[in-house]
């Protein structure tokens, strides 16, 4: 039986909305996955490192067979053929994808932590995941998406791009 996946995206370096809407192609594209949707793209500020460009930010929400492991696969190799390349935590990429959430599992092994660490405290996967999956529930802390969000201090960083930038 299919399960419910949510995948963040994230890009700052060459063309971010683009290379957002090509990830959700591509993902789109693999075998075993069906209904694919993704939300609102958004401008958001860095987190972590802040000396970069702002990146652009959007969640996706599809039903696939695969399992947790070979999602991560997925996710790792379109970065991968991408062109990502990994020079320091929280730095500029070309393409961020992060298995956010798989169904209601928690699952903690190693190169492999679901529900995502730190959803909870991030704008820029929580106001993306409003358009898709505001009632979707985080299977740790039983909290809707809505109420995730609105208990962050302030949103108004994140701005829904309009058209491509």
């Amino acid at each position: 039986m299919p399960e419910t996946v949510i995948i963040g995206l994230g890009s700052n370096l060459s063309q971010p909305a683009r290379n957002v809407q090509t990830a959700f192609a591509t993902l789109c594209a693999l075998d075993g996955v069906e209904t694919p949707l993704l939300s609102h793209l958004y401008l958001t500020p860095p987190f972590g490192i802040q000396d970069q460009p702002e990146f652009v930010n959007a969640v996706a929400k599809l039903q696939t067979n695969m399992d947790p492991r070979a999602v991560l696969d997925a996710l790792l190799l379109i970065e991968e053929k991408m062109g990502r390349v990994r020079k320091e935590k929280w730095g500029p990429r070309l393409i961020d994808l992060d298995l956010l959430f798989f169904g209601d599992q928690i699952i903690d092994e190693e190169g492999l932590e679901i529900p995502h660490p730190g959803i909870q405290e991030r704008d820029f996967v929580l106001v993306p995941l409003l358009d898709i999956a505001p009632e979707w529930r985080h299977p740790i802390l039983g909290k809707s998406i809505r109420d995730l969000a609105s208990a962050l201090p302030d949103t108004a960083s994140v701005v829904k791009i309009e058209s491509d930038i």
